[in-house]
Parts: C-alpha cells; structure tokens; sequence
C-alpha cells in the first residue's frame, strides 16, 4: 500500500472525527482498543514475540519519523528482536488515548506513549506521538498501519 493510501485512511478518521467524534471513553469500542495496546505492549516488553506476531497484519505498514517505512512482517519483528528485546520499554500515556471508529473496517487509536531505554537508564523519556489503524476482522483486531512520530 502506498503513501497515498495512508493519508486517505487518515483523511477518512480526520473527517469522521469531525462528524461522529471521538468514541466514549465508556464505549466497547474505546475500552477494547485499549486491551489490546495493553496486552500488545505487554508483549512488546517482554520479548513476547509470537504474541506481537499474531497482532500484527500481513499486510502491515510501519511508519517511523526517523526509520522510515517498513512493510516486511517478518523484518520488522526481527528489528524489534534485535533492537528492542531487554533494552527497550514502552508506556502508554492512557490520558491522551483518542479512539474513533472507521465504519466497516475497524479504528483508529491516537495518542502519546514514552519508551525507556533500560540502557540509557538517566535518559529523559519525552512522551511521543502515534496513531494505529486497527483493522476489526471476522475473528480478532489486528495492527494494519502504525504511526510513530517522536
């Protein structure tokens, strides 16, 4: 998927948000996008690969302000392996969490996460951008595109 498409997904919430808005920080919707960031990230912390792997969609797009774009599954998580397993935790800031529903496809989940860098343990932890496109299929949510700005 190109370039252009992401930014039509994130034309579409930007305008869906403008006509329906965020969901209810009460809703199904709001508090399941949320299990699943916390049980993903769980993952992510704890080198839980397999359980990263089954979140992810094969057809996933991986933006990074300073990496750049991934798009290779398989790649990605052998980055994460490599680069983040033991040395790298994230933390959700849930205050900032926005969920707004994208009609027939799933949602999109914005908001502010800080990583602490286990081996640059006096780094100051500045809490950064990111949007996830979730995608809702028959049987389960799966991470479609990712964001990351920092």
């Amino acid at each position: 998927m190109t370039l252009l498409k992401v930014i039509i997904y994130v034309v579409v919430a930007f305008f869906t948000s403008l006509a329906c808005g965020q969901v209810s920080k009460d809703s199904e919707l709001y508090k399941t996008i949320l299990d699943l960031d916390k049980t993903y990230f769980t993952a992510y912390n704890e080198c839980d690969m397999d359980t990263q792997e089954a979140f992810y969609d094969e057809d996933l797009e991986f933006y990074h302000d300073k990496g750049g774009l991934a798009t290779d599954k398989a790649a990605i998580l052998e980055s994460i392996k490599a680069n983040i397993c033991g040395k790298v935790t994230r933390s959700l800031v849930e205050d900032s969490v926005e969920v707004h529903a994208i009609t027939g496809f799933g949602a999109v989940q914005i908001g502010l996460h800080s990583f602490f860098n286990k081996e640059e343990p006096n780094a100051e932890s500045i809490p950064s951008k990111f949007i996830a496109i979730w995608k809702k299929t028959d049987d389960r949510w799966l991470m479609h595109r990712v964001i990351s700005l920092h």
